[in-house]
């Protein structure tokens, strides 16, 4: 029989998540949201609970649990009303060093893992290009090999909090595209100093999240020793791929957080609002949104949970980790959009928090990967249809 429902440990792993969450309310977000100051005490917070390093192995420091663990910590911050603000924090900390876990050597485990998971370093990563788009193949930073260091160069675009990191996973070319047999063959994985003498940090100003910075970064003559790469050059691919089911999953379960906490303030909004002297809520056109709300939000949580428990078993999980950032995603935007229109015109003002919402989830409707693409991904690994694109 398929067991539903969370154990005793991972109850009382959202019970000590939602005690932290309560120390930061909404006035804490709303200001996060005005002023764009990071969240550096509610991650202080987190760090201090033992949470960041949830699925890292506990000889380095972490707590040796899953990605359904992780995946509850995300879901549980973006259900606080915390948002993408508080999620996105520590998103990267989550699953980012999974490549580190897997193909790490013994010494780059004890010298990466265990900083980053006692907080003492801040990682961002390094993957998007201005031409490369979702095309991560196709990306053209390069690094070439000089001794005992590579020296790297190019442009990142749409990295998270590269404004106070001190880290970069970073995903470069070593050998050139047309070289190559396949197109992910030549890409190399680095995990270094992000040494702001030879990289550029550019601030993008973006449409929500404000308190979680997104960046334009450009590398000039980066010098990078041997000993910060990941697994064996041109093997990056291969290495990137154990932090993208992850990335997926916690992205969704973020969003099912978020769809929701969205959901609780328009059922208690249509039921305290009196108009025409009855609750809007009593109207079925309010009411019956608001269920299907939660109909999808619930289902999406499930598949957030199967695909995450199929990592854990060491299964193929591409479809399901894609298909629940998808659902998720989907639903959440949709209960987001309908919490502003429950509020009506106060919908639209900030104090009523709803609009922060619905400009947050416009992060896991776009990113990491589009809705369009997962879609494609689903009908030919699926359904087995021929290529589009």
């Amino acid at each position: 029989m398929m067991n539903l429902e969370f154990d005793e440990q991972q109850l009382s792993i959202r019970a000590a998540v939602e005690k932290i969450c309560g120390q930061f309310g909404d006035d804490y977000w709303l200001a996060r949201d005005a002023d764009g100051e990071f969240p550096e005490e509610f991650v202080q917070a987190i760090t201090e609970g033992g949470w960041l390093g949830i699925a890292m192995p506990e000889q380095f420091g972490g707590s040796g649990l899953g990605i359904t663990e992780a995946a509850i910590l995300s879901h549980t911050i973006a259900r606080s009303g915390a948002g993408m603000s508080g999620a996105s924090a520590i998103h990267l900390n989550l699953f980012g060093p999974n490549p580190i876990a897997v193909f790490g050597t013994d010494e780059q485990k004890e010298r990466l893992l265990r900083p980053l998971i006692a907080g003492n370093d801040r990682a961002c990563f390094g993957v998007t290009e201005p031409d490369a788009g979702l095309n991560t193949t196709r990306l053209q930073t390069k690094a070439v090999r000089d001794g005992d260091n590579y020296v790297i160069n190019g442009r990142k675009m749409w990295t998270t909090t590269a404004q106070t990191a001190s880290k970069i996973l970073l995903i470069v070319r070593t050998k050139d595209i047309e070289d190559c047999v396949k197109p992910t063959d030549g890409l190399t994985l680095f995990y270094t100093d992000l040494n702001r003498d030879q990289i550029e940090v550019r601030l993008i100003e973006k449409m929500g999240r404000k308190a979680v910075d997104s960046n334009a970064l450009f590398i000039d003559n980066l010098v990078v020793p041997v000993e910060d790469r990941i697994g064996e050059e041109g093997e990056g691919w291969k290495c990137l791929l154990h932090g993208l089911n992850p990335e997926r999953i916690l992205i969704a379960a973020e969003s099912v957080g978020l769809g929701q906490v969205a959901l609780e303030r328009a059922a208690n909004y249509a039921r305290e609002r009196v108009v025409f002297d009855r609750s809007i809520g009593k109207n079925q056109a309010v009411q019956h949104p608001l269920a299907v709300n939660w109909m999808e939000l619930q289902a999406a949580e499930l598949m957030v949970f199967k695909a995450a428990s199929l990592y854990d078993d060491g299964q193929p999980c591409g479809a399901e980790a894609n298909s629940a950032k998808y659902l998720a995603a989907e639903a959440a935007f949709k209960a987001c959009q309908q919490a502003v229109r429950t509020h009506g015109g106060m919908g639209y003002a900030k104090e009523f928090h709803v609009e922060r919402y619905l400009r947050e989830i416009m992060i896991p409707v776009l990113a990491p990967i589009s809705q369009e693409l997962i879609k494609s991904f689903i009908s030919e690994q699926v359904l087995g249809q021929e290529k589009s694109y």
